[in-house]
C-alpha cells in the first residue's frame, strides 16, 4: 500500500513539475523546452518585417546613445521573459520610420508578433511591451 502511494505521489509531482517549469510543455511524447533566446530571434525578424519598423535598437548604457542593429543582432533589442504562469512577455526596443503613425505601428507589431509567436511555439503571450527610441528617416 505505502509503495503505490508513493508511486502515484511522485507520478503527479512529476507532472505537475513539468507543466510549472518555465517554458516547458508537456506532451504525450515528452516535454519540450523553448528557450527565450529561441523566441527572441523569431520575435525580432517579424518585427522587422512590420510596416514602419527600420530595426531593433540597442541603448548604450555609458552614454545613452541608441543604435541600429543589424540583422545578426536582432535579439539584443529584444527581451524575453517567461511568467509564473508558462507566459510570454516581450519586450521590443525598436527605431520607427519618420513620418509613420508610432500607435498603428505599435498596434501593427503587437498583433502580428503575438499571433505568430503564438503560433510558432504554441504557448501564449502575456503582454508586449514596445520601447521607441528612435526615428530614422527611409530613402
Amino acid at each position: 500500500m505505502y509503495v503505490k502511494y508513493v508511486k502515484m505521489y511522485v507520478d503527479n509531482f512529476i507532472k505537475s513539475e513539468d507543466y510549472n517549469m518555465k517554458g516547458n510543455m508537456t506532451t504525450e511524447l515528452g516535454v519540450i523546452t523553448i528557450e527565450p533566446e529561441v523566441v527572441a530571434q523569431y520575435a525580432g525578424t517579424v518585427a522587422v518585417e512590420c510596416f514602419g519598423i527600420v530595426g531593433m535598437a540597442a541603448v548604450s548604457m555609458k552614454d545613452g546613445l541608441v543604435k541600429l542593429l543589424k540583422k545578426e543582432s536582432l535579439t539584443h533589442g529584444i527581451k524575453v521573459e517567461i511568467s509564473k504562469d508558462n507566459k510570454f512577455i516581450i519586450d521590443f526596443h525598436v527605431i520607427v520610420s519618420y513620418g509613420v503613425n508610432i500607435s498603428t505601428v505599435s498596434e501593427n507589431l503587437v498583433s502580428n508578433v503575438k499571433y505568430k509567436v503564438e503560433e510558432f511555439t504554441s504557448m501564449e503571450v502575456e503582454k508586449i511591451n514596445i520601447y521607441v527610441e528612435g526615428v530614422r528617416v527611409i530613402d
